[in-house]
Formats: structure tokens, sequence, C-alpha cells
């Protein structure tokens, strides 16, 4: 061995692990790191905002399942990409930022941009430290990816002192990361088995992070022999294809009130891999805590989720995927006393997601979205930020096959864009749409310059209310008609992606979508589709004035 910078142990760790991105916004803090990464094979993606590039990271996560890398300049350029990290945290995402930071002998002077990562960021990391000797780069660099992807996924912080990645030292590299595997024991496969026989109308529900598509495979043979309904947690909708005859439909936001009068008649409820949260427990509704008031076997990775919210009758400490391979051994009873639950929840999910309702003006949100189903390829990458907006894709796309569906479960606005960049850069081959509100696209619409950089065709669709349209609606039931920060005037998004080098369209009504979202295809370049929608559009299912009429019935 010779002697090598800390910046260059790092790089060279972070290839050992199978690392092949990194996204970044560049600080002298890491400097040596930068110089490391001249001469590496790994592909380094340049953004212009921290919020942005941690968000490129996260998404590289999920669809991969292995640690996204994000480098960021100390003080502000940390906090800058605290969403990423609080994303992946509420996501279940393997991620690691890197931060630099100031030298070790100016410590607790707050020196120039000094923070304290550990105090910062502890509360939303599974581990937050501070590398302090260049010789345990290695040690510390290995036990991030493990911590990162074993058990319940999530992001690690690192913090790097400018001396130590310039320091020279003569250290052994680490061996590659392994995952950490939990597997259900055969006393629990057998549980499991005799509470299917003794059911009358079970169900599934699928979530969290940790599948593949071998797992979701052998999770759709499983379903088939029991005909056992099937739906996904909110925004998990990849988990299991739309179009498979079990497939019940998805438990986000406003789902099919008949989907969730299935999870309440139902007499055993299956939980793989999900935490069953506020967003798909109905703000805690659908579920006794702690007694969910129906037995459930719930199976996660890490052994602190069970229990923590709901008392399982059955508690399975494994991952979907090691889950899913152990029931190929769970066989059916001879008789199915639910036999055709299945199919009659999946033509439940089709009505549901089938035609949409008129809404008002001439550019329907609903028909964009079926028009984009017939159109798209299956592997298709859908991306989305937070907003009502959003709604309108995850009621009537359908989506069948894994890593394609990319929004965050912690409601988080300004991702659809970042991610779905960090999405093209890493399968350059895939046809890959960001939606996004107007609100939501100018929280990381900077970026779009990083798309145009590196050529990454992805394709923005701009629904444009004039308005943070989800704090209005909820506005209008609280306080109807008092309207209060949160009309917005916009710029034409069209001319934006213009100026940045892009391809942009501006649609007034759901018949130029189609033509224009070919153009845009034709066009090789980064998009934006600036869609223009009425105000009075807010949901599926209601208009703003109608939110507004019933809450002002509702005072008297």
């Amino acid at each position: 061995m010779a002697n090598r910078t800390g910046g260059q142990i790092l790089v060279d760790q972070l290839l050992i692990h199978g690392a092949t991105d990194a996204f970044c916004v560049p600080g002298e803090s890491y400097l040596a790191v930068l110089d490391a990464l001249h001469d590496a094979s790994l592909k380094v993606t340049i953004c212009r905002a921290e919020g942005g590039a941690c968000m490129m990271a996260e998404a590289a996560g999920k669809l991969t399942g292995k640690p996204g890398i994000c480098f960021v300049t100390r003080g502000p350029g940390a906090t800058n990409a605290s969403p990423g990290i609080h994303i992946a945290d509420q996501d279940s995402t393997p991620l690691i930022l890197f931060v630099g930071q100031i030298e070790r002998g100016m410590r607790e002077r707050e020196a120039f941009q000094e923070l304290d990562y550990r105090a910062v960021f502890g509360t939303m990391t599974k581990w937050a430290t501070e590398i302090d000797d260049a010789e345990r780069i290695p040690e510390i660099i290995s036990r991030a990816f493990h911590v990162a992807t074993s058990g319940r996924p999530g992001p690690v912080v690192i913090a790097l002192p400018e001396d130590v990645l310039t320091d020279l030292a003569d250290v052994a590299d680490a061996q590659p990361y392994q995952v950490t595997e939990t597997h259900p024991s055969l006393l629990q496969t057998i549980d499991l088995q005799k509470r299917l026989w003794a059911a009358k109308s079970p169900v599934a529900i699928l979530g969290g992070s940790r599948w593949d598509p071998q797992a979701i495979a052998r999770f759709q043979r499983f379903a088939e022999r029991f005909d056992l309904p099937v739906a996904v947690s909110f925004r998990r909708q990849m988990l299991f294809p739309a179009d498979h005859p079990n497939f019940a439909g998805d438990l986000g936001i406003g789902p099919n009130p008949k989907l969730l009068k299935r999870i309440q008649d139902s007499d055993l409820v299956l939980l793989v891999g999900g935490r069953l949260s506020e967003m798909p427990s109905q703000s805690y509704t659908l579920f006794g805590i702690p007694n969910p008031g129906r037995p459930l076997v719930h199976v996660h990775p890490d052994a602190e989720e069970l229990g923590r919210v709901y008392r399982p009758s059955l508690a399975i400490n494994a991952s979907p995927t090691a889950f899913c391979a152990a029931l190929e051994t769970v066989h059916p009873p001879q008789e199915i006393p639910w036999a055709g639950a299945a199919a009659e929840a999946h033509e439940s999910y089709l009505g549901w997601s089938g035609q949409p309702a008129p809404v008002a003006g001439t550019f329907h949100p609903g028909e964009m979205v079926t028009w984009l189903r017939r159109q798209l390829p299956d592997d298709a990458i859908m991306c989305n930020g937070a907003g009502n907006y959003a709604t309108w894709v995850h009621r009537f796309h359908r989506f069948n096959k894994f890593a394609t569906q990319l929004a965050p479960t912690s409601g988080s606005m300004g991702y659809g864009v970042p991610a779905a960049i960090g999405a093209k850069r890493l399968f350059p081959e895939r046809t890959v749409i960001a939606f996004a509100g107007d609100g939501c696209f100018l929280m990381n619409g900077q970026d779009f310059a990083t798309a145009v950089q590196y050529d990454l065709a992805v394709i923005v669709i701009v629904v444009d209310n004039g308005m943070y349209g989800t704090i209005r609606m909820h506005q209008e039931r609280h306080y109807p008609g008092r309207v209060s920060a949160t009309t917005l005037k916009n710029p034409d998004f069209a001319a934006y992606a213009k100026a940045f080098g892009g391809h942009g369209e501006r649609v007034e009504t759901t018949a130029e979508f189609g033509p224009a979202f070919e153009r845009a295809v034709a066009s090789g370049k980064p998009s934006i589709i600036h869609c223009l929608l009425d105000p009075e559009a807010i949901t599926p299912a209601k208009s703003l004035s109608t939110i507004r009429a019933e809450a002002l019935a509702a005072q008297g």
C-alpha cells in the first residue's frame, strides 16, 4: 500500500462499495475529494442547488436499492440539502450525504459556515458522524453503507473536515458491503398459513422499501394461489402491477372508498414492508391503535418498527425480499372461502381509475394522464413532488413495473424535477416524466439547467393553476372564502425551458396536449409542457367552489 490523501481514500471506498454515480454542488471544503473524482470512474452530476442534488441521490437510492451518493459543502450547503435527507428518512431510502467541514483545529469557534452535523442531522438520519482521522475513512464509509441499507433503509450524513481530506494515510481498503438480511422462521410461515386458512376475507397491503422485481413476482404467485386482493401503500404503486387481476388499488390521499371498506371489513390484514403511517392509514383511522381491531400480520425489516404503532397478531422481522422468498412454501387450502374477492377488488379498481369525471376548464389533467397511460412504455419512470396535481397521476396512471415511480411519501414539494433528472442520469434509455405544480416546479426548477447540461431529455409537465392548490383547498375547507397567501403569479414556463436551451410548449386545452408531448419527445431535448389548469379543477372528485360551499354550509 502507499500513502493516499483522505479524499482519494474516500473515493476509492465508494468504488469498492459499488457506487456508480454521485450528485454534488461543489465547495472548497471538499476540494480534495473533487480532485480524487477527476480520475475516478464514478459518474459525477453537477447540480445547481443542494436540495436538488440530494433529491437526485435519493431518487437513485429508490430506484436501485443502493445508497444514493451526494456531496455538498458546509453550512448553507448542508442545510440546503436537508429536504432530501428528510425524504430519505420518511421514505426509507438508502442515502449517504457527505458534507465538507471546517478544519479540526477550528472547531467550536463558530468558524466560517461551521455546524455541528451530529446535532443538526441527528433526528432525521440513521447515523450522523464526522471523520476525525484519515486512517478511519474505510471503516466509517463501510459502516455508512451497512447502516444505510440494512434493517429499515435510510440516510447517513458524514462530515468531512478539510484537513482530514488532505492528510496522507497508509490504510487498507474495506471489503465491499453486504446488506444484512433478515428472514422469517419456519414456524412463522406455518403460523401465517394457518391464519390464512382460518380467514374468510383477508387482504394484503404492500409498502416500504427493500423490494426487487423477483420479490414482486413471488408475491404475485402467492396472491394468485390464494386469490388474495393486494393493495399498495401511499406512493408505492410500483410494488404490484396495476393490470394484475389481484390488484385492488392504492391507499393514498382520497382513495377508492370501496377499497377502504374492503380493508375495514377484512378479518386478516397482511402488511408487508410498510409502516402504514399517516397518509395510507387515513390519518390513523383505518386501524385502531395500538389494537388494530382485526388480526394483523406485519412484516418489516426493522424489529423496532414492529409493534411501534400497531400491535400485530403475528410480527415477522424480515425484509420483503426474504419474506417473499419464504412465501413459495405457503400453500392455500383446498377451498378458498373468499374466492372471487380479488376479481371483485380489481374490477372496482379499474372502475375507479378508468374514465375521469368532467372538470372545469378546457384542460383536463385526468384525461392527460389517461392519454399518457396509453402511450408510454411500461418502464417509463413517473416522478412527482407534492400537490393536488399529483392526485390525478396516482389515480389514473397504472404502474406495472418495479422502479417506475418516484414520489415522496414525505410529501416534499420540489421533488419531481430533480428526481426525474437523477433517474434519467441513471437510465438514459428510459422515458422519464416529471409532474410538477406551478408552486412545486419553482422550488427546484433551476436544476432544469442540469438536464440541459447533460442532454437528459426529461419531459416536465407543469400543471399551472396560479396558486398553491393543496393549501388553497384546505384553506377553503377551514376558512371558506378567506384567501390568504396562496395566490401565485407565474412566468411563462415554456419560455423558461427555451431560455435554458430546452424545448417548451404551452397547452391550454386537453386536445393540445398529445401533439405537444409528441413534439417534446421528437425534440430530443429536456422539455417543459406548460399546462394551464382552471383553479376550480382542484381534485378528481370536487371543485374548489363545491369545497367552499360545503364548508360554508357546515358553518351554518
